[in-house]
């Protein structure tokens, strides 16, 4: 039994300026605020510029970061990027913000995971450290969606939004309660197709055909995609509950992916969470992707409702389909 303890010692998110509205989208697709608002519960989500990539969303995230948590820089020995909206298919966005950072010759990697990418981002770090092979880890969930939307497809074009969010997780040193007290991450890859960017891979390489006709954006069958999530997340967080002796009522904060407010609502009546004990931004960043749950983490910290020694459950479902939960004391 590994007697080493890993906590996350803080977090921070970073998104950009441009807001763009329900009433924005009016003007593009046919659709209303209404519509959104009762479907969704979006109000509103951030869009990045042409110009910046998700690198630099990440970048901004870790330097604020770096002004939270007692480490310097050179203390950092491994990056985790969870993202499916990198700055190029190679390098990783992982190595780019290595350099950035000026932190040569440690690993960085990207991982995807879809919208559970942050999820299994921690999964991986907590297990580096656990064994040894780290102390100091940057965690990072990352997206620019807006950059792969279909804004033909008023079904999808309503729902993403772009941001970073990036955590330090390392190891507790004696007498500390914070703790990452347990991790699950699952997948089943039959059901790939109903959530897909079909083209720009090696199965679809890009042309004139692929751009044309818009496959190089997000496809989703919402119905299949929404009564997947709505069973996997609630099995998610019992399972991590179950698994580790507690029940909802042990629960301080659940911090679920932000991709619909009925989704969450189920999750956490599953889980016997009080909807009180239910962090949540989605009517101001939308469906961020694997940004979403750090996105509202740290924000829930920075307004001072999560505070240190809250035991909280992560929870999350992507594409993949992937989907995990994390139990952790803050």
């Amino acid at each position: 039994m590994n007697s080493t303890k890993v906590k996350l010692a803080g977090i921070c998110s970073y998104a950009p300026e441009k807001v763009l509205t329900n009433e924005d989208l009016e003007e593009i697709v046919d659709t209303s605020d209404e519509w959104i608002r009762a479907r969704t519960g979006m109000k509103e989500r951030r869009i990045s510029d042409k110009d910046t990539p998700s690198s630099e969303l990440a970048y901004g995230a870790i330097s604020k970061l770096f002004d939270q948590v007692d480490i310097k820089k050179k203390e950092i020995d491994l990056i985790i990027v969870a993202t499916v909206t990198p700055d190029n298919p190679f390098p990783s966005t992982a190595a780019i913000l290595q350099h950035k950072l000026g932190l040569n010759t440690i690993p960085a990697f990207d991982i995807s995971a879809g919208c559970t990418g942050f999820i299994y981002a921690i999964s991986i770090a907590k297990q580096f450290i656990e064994n040894g092979n780290s102390n100091n880890a940057i965690v990072v969930g990352v997206e620019e969606l807006t950059k792969i939307t279909n804004w033909d497809d008023r079904s999808t074009c309503v729902l993403f939004g772009d941001g970073a969010g990036a955590a330090l997780l390392t190891k507790a040193k004696g007498g500390e309660i914070s703790e990452i007290i347990d991790t699950y991450i699952s997948a089943d890859g039959k059901y790939g197709d109903l959530l897909i960017q079909k083209a720009g891979g090696s199965k679809m390489p890009a042309s004139h055909k692929t751009v044309d006709e818009n496959l190089h954006t997000v496809y989703m069958e919402g119905n299949k995609i929404f009564k997947s999530a709505v069973k996997a997340m609630g099995h998610a967080a019992v399972k991590i509950l179950k698994d580790n002796g507690l029940t909802g009522e042990d629960v301080d904060w659940l911090i679920p992916h932000q991709a619909n407010m009925r989704i969450i609502a189920s999750t956490a009546k599953r889980a016997k969470i009080k909807p009180n004990k239910v962090i949540t931004n989605i009517e101001k960043f939308g469906n961020t992707s694997s940004a979403s749950i750090p996105l509202a983490f740290a924000e829930a910290v920075e307004e001072g409702q999560i505070k240190r020694g809250d035991v909280i459950v992560l929870d999350a479902f992507g594409a993949g389909l992937t989907w995990g939960s994390v139990l952790l004391r803050y």
